[in-house]
């Protein structure tokens, strides 16, 4: 069989490390984000401002800076996506796992099934826009130019 320009082997140990590390990097810098903005309101932080849905709301301060909290997470997870996940064509499928894993986690957390709209709402364009800005930051490193010839020219 002849060599492809990419070549891709199916690798379960590659993929499973890679969702490891994106579910890290999710709560990590969600974590982060929030303790900036726990900061700036002199709030205690705790596991309810992650996994639960009555935080998150329109109607009160620390509801909308939680919001802003989970936006910010999102394009921090699509930088993400450009150092470690690499292809544009995977980005969709890494941001989605990583939210069906957090979805997991609140309903576990939660003991019952989000119901807030908020919580949709603001889950929904997240991961609308870790996809979108991780794809398009993973497509323009896939498009940049190849060198073909490093080697300086002669004059023969």
């Amino acid at each position: 069989m002849a060599p492809q320009f990419r070549s891709y082997v199916w690798d379960p140990a590659l993929i499973l490390s890679q969702i490891v590390l994106m579910q890290a990097i999710y709560y990590s810098s969600l974590g982060l984000w929030l303790a900036l903005v726990d900061s700036l309101v002199q709030s205690s932080p705790s596991l309810d401002q992650i996994f639960s849905y009555e935080v998150l709301g329109f109607s009160t301060s620390p509801g909308r800076l939680a919001m802003m909290a989970f936006i910010l997470n999102a394009l921090t997870c699509a930088i993400g996506l450009l150092y470690f996940i690499r292809r544009g064509k995977q980005c969709l499928d890494f941001t989605v796992t990583v939210h069906f894993f957090h979805l997991l986690g609140c309903w576990i957390y939660n003991t019952h099934f989000p119901t807030a709209l908020t919580w949709w709402l603001v889950h929904t364009v997240c991961t609308a826009l870790m996809a979108v800005i991780g794809e398009y930051l993973c497509m323009r490193t896939e498009l940049k130019e190849i060198p073909l010839n490093s080697a300086p020219k002669s004059n023969v």
